[in-house]
């Protein structure tokens, strides 16, 4: 049965340079709106399910462009507040072979999303609309004001009986110097507020502190992971390990934890035209499998196939429907659908 789920979280403006050159080597950008809040909603909408997100975005013509974005993208924009005069900006490389992507982030602690008064939210109403609200750690990162409104909203969906998806996604440069010390208290009371995760074991190793003489990354995962489900109370935890191959090919393979044990997609091996977003897809797949009472192996395998589906567009935002990922899922490939 669809759900109505709501994404907290804010609309960044990619900058991409086109191709394969540098900033410094090109004089025009193309841009679009994203943001993970921005890929959950869009992707579960496309999965059948109502997407919502909760954000603030300028009241100016920046922000009029980002709303008829959004709303091309299928996302419901009623929880959108508009207030404030900026709009995160991100500018994108592209790599190739041994040069990785480069992302370079403008200002954004001064955006609208970022800047706005909780007052701008009705979170009561908004807790008693949805059935699952998705929180991001890219978010958690922003600043006192917004881990407030994420930690008040977490707390109003669990009053009302939703489930609380939390995706630790930490990034260093957003913490600081001392980033995994200041960072844990917050991602602590996000996991206890949490019914779904996505970490791996790196996440437990170096956010929460967690210890292990194990070194290789599948045996770490399989002693951390349930230490984290008892520990927080969670019920169900995902994530994926990647490789990147030597022909730029790159390889996944997802993992979902649920009540006691350990379920594994098959490794997939996949050109990549667009990396970024393709964790939100990912993460979609989870959720719209656990919302629809897939079993764990298909869950995870669908979940697989829409992150190798989401890595061959470009844009941040996840398009391909059920039907795509099931045919992905069964190793579906032609030359030209008709």
């Amino acid at each position: 049965m669809p759900k109505v789920i709501a994404a907290f979280g804010e609309v960044m403006m990619r900058l991409q340079v086109p191709g394969y050159a540098s900033l410094a080597q090109e004089s025009s950008l193309n841009y679009s709106f994203s943001g993970t809040g921005v890929n959950i909603a869009s992707a579960l909408g496309r999965l059948g399910h109502a997407g919502y997100l909760v954000s603030t975005l300028p009241d100016n013509p920046l922000g009029d462009a980002a709303i008829a974005y959004l709303r091309k993208l299928g996302i419901d924009t009623s929880f959108i507040s508009r207030g404030g005069k900026y709009v995160g900006m991100y500018f994108l490389e592209n790599g190739f072979g041994v040069r990785p992507g480069r992302v370079t982030y403008t200002d954004r602690l001064g955006s609208s999303f970022n800047t706005a008064d909780p007052a701008m939210y009705d979170f009561s109403t908004i807790a008693r609309s949805i059935d699952v609200i998705h929180f991001c750690g890219i978010t958690l990162s922003m600043n006192e004001n917004v881990r407030g409104q994420m930690k008040t909203l977490a707390r109003e969906v669990k009053a009302n009986g939703g489930t609380v998806v939390f995706d630790c996604n930490y990034r260093p440069s957003l913490w600081g110097a001392d980033g995994y010390t200041f960072a844990k208290p917050h991602y602590e009371e996000m996991l206890s507020l949490a019914d779904i995760v996505f970490m791996n074991e790196k996440d437990a190793l170096y956010i929460l502190g967690m210890e292990t003489k194990r070194e290789d990354r599948a045996e770490q995962l399989g002693e951390l992971i349930p230490k984290v489900a008892e520990t927080y109370g969670i019920s169900a935890l995902s994530g994926t390990h990647r490789h990147i191959n030597g022909d730029n090919t790159h390889s996944l393979k997802g993992y979902l934890y649920k009540d006691g044990a350990f379920h594994f997609s098959r490794t997939l091996t996949f050109s990549v035209y667009d990396r970024i977003g393709a964790g939100d897809a990912y993460a979609s797949g989870v959720i719209h499998g656990l919302l629809q009472g897939y079993d764990p192996v298909q869950t995870v395998e669908f979940a697989a196939a829409a992150a190798m589906l989401a890595h061959t567009v470009p844009g941040d935002t996840p398009t391909a429907g059920e039907l795509d990922i099931l045919r992905a899922m069964g190793d579906h490939r032609s030359d030209v659908e008709r």
